[in-house]
C-alpha cells in the first residue's frame, strides 16, 4: 500500500547572491518529461546516494550534506562547502503518495562561478529576487512546488543574503509533514503547528501554520 512507502533521504540547497536592490536565489527548471515536478522551478537538489555515506556509513546528517554538495555540482555546476550549509528545514512528502522523500533544506551563499545545467533533467536556470519569483507564480508564468513557494515566501522577508542566512540559522530546523484538506476552490496544506493538523481541519480555531493553494492564488500563513 502507498501508506507504507518509505521516504527516501534527499537534500536541497537554496543558493543566494547579493544583487542590486536586494538579493537573488537560484532556481532550476526541471525537464517537463520528469514525473516528479516536471517543468517546475526548484532549488538544486536530489536523492542521497550510497556514495554519499562513504565517509560515515551510519551518519545520515553527514550523508545529506554530501548529497547537497554533489547535487549542486551536478545540477548547477557550482561548488559549495558542506560546512557552509545552513540547515533550516526538513520536508517530508505526505503519506499516501507513491513516491516519498525526506528532504533536508539548506541555504548558503552561491560563491563564484557560472551556473551550468546539463540540458537533460535540468533545462534552464534563473537568478530571481524572491518577490519577483512570487509575482511570476501569481501571474502563472513560473511553477513553484509547495516547499519552494514556502521557502521563497520566507526569504522575501529579508533585505539581503546575509540577513537571510543569519535569520535561518537563528531559528533552527523546522519540520514539515503536510496534511491536505480539500477546499471548494483548491487545497489547504496543514503543517504540524497548525490547530487543524491532527484531523486535517482548516476550520479549527487556534494557531495557524498552513499553505492555502486556491485557484485564485497561493498564500502561506503562520501564527501562534
Amino acid at each position: 500500500m502507498s501508506e507504507s512507502v518509505v521516504a527516501h533521504p534527499s537534500a536541497t540547497v537554496v543558493l543566494l547572491r547579493e544583487a542590486p536592490g536586494g538579493f537573488e536565489m537560484l532556481l532550476l527548471q526541471r525537464a517537463a518529461k520528469l514525473r516528479f515536478h516536471g517543468g517546475a522551478w526548484v532549488f538544486p537538489g536530489g536523492r542521497v546516494d550510497a556514495a554519499d555515506y562513504a565517509d560515515a556509513p551510519h551518519d545520515i546528517e553527514a550523508a545529506v550534506r554530501e548529497a547537497a554538495v554533489r547535487e549542486t555540482r551536478e545540477e548547477a555546476g557550482l561548488h559549495v562547502d558542506s560546512r557552509d550549509l545552513v540547515d533550516f528545514a526538513r520536508w517530508t512528502t505526505p503519506e499516501g503518495m507513491p513516491k516519498r522523500f525526506l528532504t533536508w533544506f539548506f541555504v548558503a551563499e552561491a560563491g563564484e562561478g557560472d551556473v551550468r545545467v546539463d540540458g537533460g533533467e535540468i533545462r534552464d536556470h534563473r537568478w530571481l529576487r524572491p518577490a519577483d519569483a512570487l509575482a511570476e507564480r501569481d501571474a502563472g508564468t513560473l511553477e513553484l512546488p509547495p516547499p519552494t513557494f514556502v521557502t521563497t515566501t520566507l526569504l522575501d522577508a529579508f533585505s539581503d543574503a546575509g540577513a537571510a542566512l543569519d535569520g535561518f540559522a537563528a531559528r533552527g530546523r523546522r519540520e514539515y509533514l503536510p496534511r491536505m484538506a480539500r477546499l471548494d476552490d483548491g487545497v489547504c496544506s496543514l503543517y504540524q503547528e497548525d490547530a487543524g493538523y491532527a484531523d486535517a481541519n482548516p476550520s479549527r480555531p487556534g494557531a495557524r501554520h498552513r499553505l492555502w493553494m486556491r485557484k485564485s492564488g497561493w498564500s502561506y500563513e503562520r501564527s501562534g
